[in-house]
């Protein structure tokens, strides 16, 4: 299959069983260490929303959810979630947390358009953490400072792994590299996103990419953001727009950039309403979500997501996700995968 990466020589060095065990291993120290270091606690969250709330994600805005209806509720409609981006904010003011205090969760989504390779899959697990802050902290430094927070979470969970298991070696630099994607559409303007963020995050080895979802000076996106949860549009500190950032981290394994987690300061009103308009999404106006919004029902915040199954591949040098998570995958993928050395679950 053209989207299989089939690395050269691959062997995995921990078998079906011990792999579970790593993966626990892996998901209680990070885990723990982040709600630490962030002043996070763990609240249960939904797997599936009412459609008219407005709380799914709607990610790029043309993923389409899965749906089904409810029989004791007279056929009511419900959408499994994509992601909890939204809904976090949400719980953030039912919860009552306060400045400075913020939750997180085990998310796990189905995204039935996504295209099975060796880091995507239709069933998304992560750990969706949202973290109220003060209006005068909506700015660049914070998305940052935060950033390097997560990151450092990051090198010391590789650090204990390396301890745990002789195999693993300690390969993340010290330092997450920032840049953002104007500045790397300069860099490379010949290339495309996916390419830009290969060169840099090979060159860097860990890489913050900032500023996703406005028009670049090309006139083309790096990616796509939806209009209701990351501000995208507001004009930070350097002068560009956007309060918001991808984390990537080199794979040896595979020889590409991974993204880890992304994560921004979340819409206030004026960015709300800015992003509808551009995103020509103005009925989103009247949705539940929306409206205490835009009242002002909802807190400041920051927030992002941190792929579990991802982070785990990571770790434990695996060349395809499926090692790592149960899910269903093209025929052909799972052959050409075990007579590669990669056993999907």
């Amino acid at each position: 299959m053209d989207n299989l990466i089939i690395p050269k020589d691959y062997h995995s060095e921990l078998n079906l069983h011990d792999t579970q065990i790593a993966i626990k291993t892996v998901k209680d120290f990070f885990q723990n260490l982040l709600s630490l270091r962030l002043n996070l606690s763990r609240v249960s969250a939904p797997l599936f929303v009412d459609p008219d709330s407005g709380l799914n994600d709607n990610l790029n805005g043309v993923e389409r959810p899965v749906t089904f209806t409810i029989k004791e509720q007279n056929e009511r409609k419900a959408e499994v979630v994509h992601s909890l981006a939204k809904w976090k904010r949400y719980a953030l003011k039912h919860y009552d947390f306060k400045e400075g205090e913020g939750l997180y969760t085990d998310m796990n989504a189905i995204r039935r358009d996504e295209i099975a390779d060796n880091i995507h899959s239709i069933f998304v697990d992560q750990w969706d953490w949202e973290k109220v802050i003060a209006k005068k902290d909506r700015s660049m430094e914070t998305l940052k400072d935060t950033v390097r927070t997560v990151y450092k979470c990051l090198r010391k969970t590789e650090k204990y792994m390396a301890i745990q298991y002789d195999y693993i070696e300690e390969i993340l630099p010290h330092d997450i590299f920032f840049i953002t994607t104007q500045e790397l559409e300069d860099m490379f303007p010949e290339n495309t996103p996916k390419e830009r963020e290969y060169y840099i995050t090979k060159a860097k080895g860990a890489v913050c990419i900032l500023q996703i979802g406005d028009v670049l000076e090309s006139g083309e996106r790096h990616d796509g953001r939806a209009p209701d949860y990351d501000d995208w549009s507001t004009i930070a500190e350097n002068g560009q727009t956007g309060l918001n950032g991808d984390l990537l981290v080199w794979d040896d394994v595979l020889n590409r950039s991974m993204e880890l987690s992304s994560m921004g300061i979340r819409v206030n009103k004026e960015a709300l309403l800015r992003q509808l308009d551009i995103c020509k999404a103005g009925e989103k106006k009247e949705l539940y979500f929306h409206k205490r919004l835009l009242s002002g029902e909802l807190p400041q915040s920051i927030g992002g997501g941190i792929g579990q199954s991802r982070l785990c591949m990571f770790y434990l040098r695996k060349a395809h996700i499926g090692e790592i998570q149960a899910s269903i995958w093209p025929e052909e993928m799972r052959k050409e995968a075990r007579a590669a050395g990669m056993m999907l679950i």
